[in-house]
């Protein structure tokens, strides 16, 4: 958890604290009021202009990560957010 809180990228939502309690763990994340990606690919709100936009930003995204050693291993549109 310390490495998301040393994070600082503006596609990456930031974690601000953590709790750790008996058997788990409560995040307080950076709110994204926008949805998920998969939501707005279902929906069909997203066009080729947008959409090449988009995954500009996921892959400078995952370029600043894989810089600081870190690889996402689910990466999928649900964990996606705006």
């Amino acid at each position: 958890m310390a490495i998301m809180m040393s994070l600082d990228h503006p596609n990456i939502a930031k974690l601000y604290e953590v709790y750790d309690y008996k058997s788990y763990y409560v995040l307080i994340l950076e709110l994204c009021e926008g949805g998920e990606l998969f939501k707005k690919i279902v929906t069909k709100q997203l066009n080729e202009d947008i959409s090449a936009r988009i995954m500009k930003q996921i892959l400078w995204t995952l370029i600043y990560l894989h810089k600081k050693g870190i690889v996402h291993r689910d990466l999928k549109p649900e964990n996606m957010l705006f």
